[in-house]
């Protein structure tokens, strides 16, 4: 898939101030810092699009993107940033799980793991409330450019592994770069292929 335009839609407080079209949504997610923004810019190849920033735990609202038109890139807050006041971080998790959970129009989460490190404790978390949710999910780990190719699918598949205590079949994954554009097109061409088979479904 090639993105030809990619624009800013809505930031919203709440679930119901979402857009209030039917296309699909593919909501990106990960713990602050963790280079979502980069990511959602380099996707779709524009350097603005998303605000990054050096201070993590800027995005407070469900950001909306169109993307060709025909679907939405939504922009989560991050989650597990301890500098955020504890109403704050309560108003978030309410805000997310109900987009999560009550969103018809999602399709998919990506939730962004940094490569680099092992598996901790707050994205094996929130990865197993998605599944105990059964809300589709993949892991994109970002940041792979910090390491090199091997180590980086070394760790990629020891955080997979790590899964099979409890799970019994693994969501997807993918190795990104924002830096050298690593993954972009199997990202793009996954969501590609869910937009497809939804099309069909529907007798488009």
């Amino acid at each position: 898939m090639e993105i030809k335009n990619a624009q800013f839609v809505i930031s919203a407080p709440t679930t119901d101030k979402c857009p209030q079209d039917n296309k699909s949504e593919y909501a990106f997610i990960g713990r602050s810092n963790v280079g979502k923004s980069s990511l959602i810019n380099m996707l779709c190849n524009h350097k603005g699009l998303a605000k990054t920033s050096a201070t993590p735990g800027k995005t407070l609202l469900i950001n909306h993107f169109i993307i060709n038109g025909e679907w939405y890139l939504v922009d989560l807050p991050g989650y597990g940033y301890a500098k955020r006041s504890k109403s704050v971080q309560e108003q978030l998790q309410r805000m997310i799980s109900s987009y999560i959970l009550q969103r018809e129009q999602l399709v998919n989460v990506f939730v962004l793991v940094d490569i680099r490190h092992s598996q901790q404790k707050i994205d094996r978390e929130f990865v197993d409330w998605l599944g105990m949710s059964g809300v589709p999910f993949s892991i994109v780990f970002t940041k792979a450019d910090k390491l090199g190719p091997v180590k980086a699918r070394q760790n990629a598949q020891a955080w997979m592994d790590a899964l099979r205590d409890t799970w019994e079949t693994l969501p997807p994954y993918f190795i990104t770069s924002s830096e050298k554009h690593t993954g972009r097109e199997e990202l793009l061409d996954y969501i590609a292929s869910i937009n497809q088979q939804l099309n069909d479904k529907e007798g488009r």
